[in-house]
């Protein structure tokens, strides 16, 4: 905490949430020496930290971990998994979480940043109140993230949870029907498979993951298929009822579906009732603010960053629009963000990663599109690894490449190329001149990027 806090608690910056957009905001701000008060009711650290991204991929880490060890003996290892310690998996995923959520503490303490502990309210345009203390900024940044939905309907508790209470399991259940085949469901699903639980997931819309290119789609679907996990697509979900024995989960299709555990995966929603939005002027859109391209709410010196802002809910997302707050508060007049431009990794097995626009949305804005599909089959280390997938490349009018669709393992620590790619505009022959190291799943983008510059070395054009 800062020594010398601004008087009267009149800050340059006020930001309410302390998740991954209003801590990235706080910290450049105070880089740009403005004065700054950060007020956050739970942990440093928000969602992502505490109940999202890391703790629900430390628990898919220690899912690889368990697959690993099944299939050892395919590579000559010959080990056995003789069970899932679940409370050893929990004492993991927190020391991850408690010595990240220490270090983010530090990162805070030693900057100039009045760090306020409480629930806050919008009590006016510039003005954040916390118990009896009125805090007033020159400029409010509203961060305040958001929870884990359910449907109407449907209560949580018991037998029927979200990833919140699924995060902190002390039982592992047998089986499990995961609602809803976007992010999180898939992700949940493929820890709960790995887990050694039998899962059935079942989507309302006609394909997992909807929201990538329609061939990732598939594939997961055949490696789901492949980890004996059930998919149920274009279903609709009824009802659920539970007891001591289990859950069970009506679908307008047929049979119920009998279950220890029904996991409801039907997206986050924002975080803004009763916090003083609408009537400081605030416009929602059920529930979302609505900004411009600059995170402006339409109110004077009021900003919004992260989840409560429509568009993908990412942490990086948030992140980044919390550094680009500070900067244009500071007067640099940053570039806006791109939103395709941003990258979408989605951690399950097979892992999924992409960037830019899908084949269809790139068929929709250009008037001719050319696009193609690397089999990490040709892939020297997806062969090592045992894995299979591949890389799709979406170009638009015979110029750049706006799209980049990856599946299999590993994809994820591909994509920061694959960003780059997309957010430079890069023409195939452009990459293809890259040299990229042997033997690595990165030399699939290179040699999916030959075969669109038309000179394939190790596929077919």
């Amino acid at each position: 905490m800062a020594d010398t806090a601004p008087a009267a608690d009149t800050f340059d910056v006020v930001i309410l949430g302390g998740g991954s957009g209003g801590y990235s905001c706080a910290l450049r701000a105070a880089q740009l020496g403005l004065s700054v008060a950060l007020v956050e009711k739970d942990k440093l650290g928000g969602t992502c930290l505490h109940r999202g991204c890391i703790p629900t991929k430390a628990l898919l880490h220690a899912a690889e971990v368990a697959d690993s060890t099944r299939a050892s003996a395919k590579f000559g290892v010959n080990a056995t998994l003789d069970s899932i310690d679940i409370a050893k998996v929990q004492a993991y995923k927190d020391g991850v979480i408690g010595r990240l959520h220490k270090g983010l503490q530090g990162l805070v303490s030693s900057a100039t940043i009045e760090y306020v502990e409480g629930h806050g309210t919008l009590s006016a345009p510039g003005q954040v109140t916390v118990g009896e203390r009125i805090l007033t900024g020159k400029n409010v940044v509203l961060a305040t993230g958001s929870y884990a939905r359910s449907i109407p309907g449907l209560e949580i508790g018991g037998r029927i949870m979200t990833s919140d209470q699924a995060m902190t399991l002390a039982e592992l259940p047998e089986r499990v029907v995961v609602l809803g085949g976007g992010v999180i469901g898939v992700e949940f699903a493929s820890i709960f498979a790995s887990f050694g639980a039998a899962v059935t997931v079942v989507e309302a819309l006609p394909r997992l993951v909807a929201a990538e290119d329609e061939a990732v789609s598939k594939t997961l679907e055949r490696g789901f298929k492949k980890r004996k996990i059930t998919v149920k697509t274009g279903v609709k979900f009824t009802g659920a009822t539970q007891d001591d024995n289990g859950v069970q989960v009506s679908l307008e299709s047929g049979d119920p579906i009998e279950a220890d555990l029904l996991l409801v995966a039907v997206g986050r929603g924002p975080v803004t009732d009763g916090l003083g939005y609408e009537e400081a002027g605030v416009t929602l859109d059920r529930g979302f603010v609505t900004t411009d391209e600059r995170c402006r709410t339409g109110v004077d010196g009021l900003y919004a960053v992260g989840d409560i802002v429509p568009g993908l809910q990412l942490a990086h997302r948030g992140f980044a629009q919390g550094i680009f707050v500070a900067e244009q508060i500071a007067g640099l007049e940053p570039t806006p963000i791109d939103e395709a431009g941003i990258p979408r990794v989605t951690y399950c097995d097979p892992e999924i990663a992409s960037v830019g626009l899908t084949e269809a949305q790139a068929r929709e804005k250009f008037s001719e599109v050319t696009t193609y599909e690397y089999n990490l089959g040709g892939n020297g280390k997806s062969q090592i690894l045992g894995t299979a997938g591949f890389v799709k490349l979406v170009r638009a009018d015979g110029g750049a490449v706006v799209g980049v669709h990856m599946v299999g393992a590993r994809m994820g620590e591909q994509v920061g190329e694959a960003q780059l790619i997309y957010n430079w505009e890069a023409l195939p022959d452009d990459v293809a001149q890259l040299i990229h190291a042997h033997p690595t799943q990165n030399e699939a983008l290179g040699e999916a990027h030959l075969a669109l510059a038309g000179k394939p070395l190790h596929a077919h054009a």
